[in-house]
């Protein structure tokens, strides 16, 4: 069993590739690794995308990384492996993105990325810190998780869901912000599951076992 966190030069690679071969080893899950040789990737039993920046940047450098884009879109669309996006790893599942221009997502979940704007003025954007989650449906990855228990966001950007059944998790920020999403072999999580201490643990450890 192989975990491949692909290296676009976009996140934070150390944590996740920590908390993630932490998890890989109480579950049995096998090896992770992280790459940026789309031969790896195309043989890997699970994806995992991670993502820091801006939506354009980090679509440009995932499109312009040695063929990673196409291994990883033909694993996840063709051949069923699990996908977890991290953050903007998230978000570039979207249809398109709407930060600084216009860009095309990988619309694997119907939606638009576009800037968080509470209702309480004096809330700041970026929304960083820890929030509690809010469980809209079940799934697999909430094992063990329930509504209230806290991950850690830094983000300026979020998602709207077009099919409200694929949005599995949200948080408060005085408006609904999207936390998590999925569908058959995918899922997203808008916060950092590395940086979530026992509830991100827990979720990764989830996901590793995950069988769609």
């Amino acid at each position: 069993m192989l975990t491949a966190i692909i290296d676009y030069e976009s996140g934070n690679l150390h944590s996740a590739h920590k908390a993630f071969e932490r998890m890989a080893r109480e579950v049995d899950a096998g090896e992770v690794v992280v790459t940026s040789d789309a031969d790896v990737v195309a043989s890997a039993d699970r994806i995992v995308l991670p993502g820091d920046g801006a939506f354009p940047a980090c679509m440009a450098a995932l499109k312009g990384t040695g063929g990673l884009f196409e291994a990883m879109t033909d694993a996840v669309e063709n051949h069923g492996r699990p996908f977890l996006g991290i953050c903007v790893g998230m978000q570039l599942m979207a249809s398109i993105g709407r930060e600084y221009e216009d860009t095309e997502g990988l619309d694997w979940i119907a939606g638009e990325v576009t800037r968080i704007t509470p209702a309480d003025a004096s809330l700041k954007v970026p929304h960083m810190g820890w929030n509690d989650l809010i469980i809209d449906a079940p799934h697999p990855v909430f094992d063990g998780i329930a509504t209230g228990d806290h991950t850690y966001f830094v983000h300026s950007y979020h998602m709207a869901v077009e099919k409200p059944a694929e949005r599995l998790a949200h948080v408060d920020y005085a408006s609904d912000v999207t936390a998590v999403i999925g569908r058959a072999n995918m899922i997203g999580m808008q916060f950092h599951p590395e940086k979530s201490q026992t509830t991100g643990l827990r979720m990764i450890a989830n996901f590793l076992r995950w069988r769609p």
